[in-house]
């Protein structure tokens, strides 16, 4: 079995603001906290909740750097360091590398996109130029490419591609994955309301937004199937469904920062082109924070 980064859920993390847009890296040190006492199993940084398409790139390597030196080893930090650009990829991966990170989350390619065989030499290459574990991140309504269960199968072949962060929503697809990839590639849900369901399948947790605002509830998820008590984790999951739904009444991450703030965790809003939730969404999502006893 190859190297597992981790095992139950990890945050993907959101990249807090200050009012004029700029990082807030003491807030950012502040969550990290929250989330660790809370009982997350790893930090997933700069992702597609932590705004990385709108960071510069200064801004994202030193986000990486503040929570690689902030976790300090509590807990395993993953970095998110894909691109549509295999070079910027590879140096970006060599950095969060050098910097210390655990393992690496790689979107694929969007926009330019490319083919199941494009797919397969741009991993590759990124693969060969660090030796950290590689989570690859599935999300075709995002960036217009899946990654088809045949190419995971061919992934799979190379000893630091350890995982799938799967976020097609296709069952179907993770059942597959997991009858050719077998043990030689781990999956992880990327939706909070499949958790148990590919857990069902042998997958091993979650990449989950929902974590942000409900980390230990999160981490029970995971941890109670993984305790073979699949009946309690079902039911917890069933009990956050309604507001795991809520954090996507817009687009990701604008909801789950609007609940952090209704939490009064100052988390600051999204950089454009995300704006704000409108008022009627916002009265939405704070009745279902308050059904799980969030606010009042």
């Amino acid at each position: 079995m190859k190297k597992r980064i981790f095992t139950g859920a990890g945050v993907a993390i959101i990249t807090p603001m200050n009012p004029d847009m700029s990082v807030n890296f003491d807030k950012l040190k502040e969550i990290i906290d929250f989330q660790i006492e809370n009982g997350t199993d790893a930090i997933i940084i700069c992702g597609t909740t932590g705004e990385g398409s709108t960071l510069s790139d200064a801004e994202h390597r030193e986000a990486i750097k503040c929570a690689i030196e902030h976790t300090a080893k509590r807990v395993p930090v993953i970095a998110g360091t894909g691109s549509n650009d295999t070079a910027y990829a590879i140096s970006l991966s060599k950095e969060a590398e050098q910097l210390g990170a655990d393992g690496l989350l790689l979107v694929t390619p969007y926009y330019n996109k490319t083919s199941q065989r494009g797919l397969i030499e741009h991993y590759k290459r990124i693969a060969a130029s660090v030796s950290l574990p590689i989570i690859l991140y599935s999300v075709q309504s995002r960036t217009g490419v899946n990654i088809a269960p045949e190419t995971c199968y061919e992934l799979s072949k190379i000893e630091n591609i350890v995982a799938v962060k799967e976020a097609s929503g296709n069952i179907s697809q993770v059942a597959k994955i997991r009858e050719l990839c077998g043990d030689e590639l781990d999956v992880y849900s990327g939706n909070d309301d499949q958790i148990v369901p590919i857990m069902s399948l042998g997958g091993i947790g979650v990449i989950s937004v929902l974590s942000n605002i409900m980390p230990k509830e999160t981490h029970d998820i995971c941890q109670l199937y993984l305790d073979g008590k699949v009946k309690e984790s079902a039911d917890l999951q069933l009990k956050l469904l309604d507001v795991a739904n809520k954090l996507f009444l817009d687009v990701n991450p604008i909801p789950v920062k609007e609940a952090m703030n209704l939490m009064g965790m100052e988390v600051g809003e999204c950089r454009l082109p995300l704006i704000r939730m409108d008022d009627a969404s916002v009265a939405v999502l704070k009745e279902a924070l308050q059904n799980v006893g969030l606010i009042k």
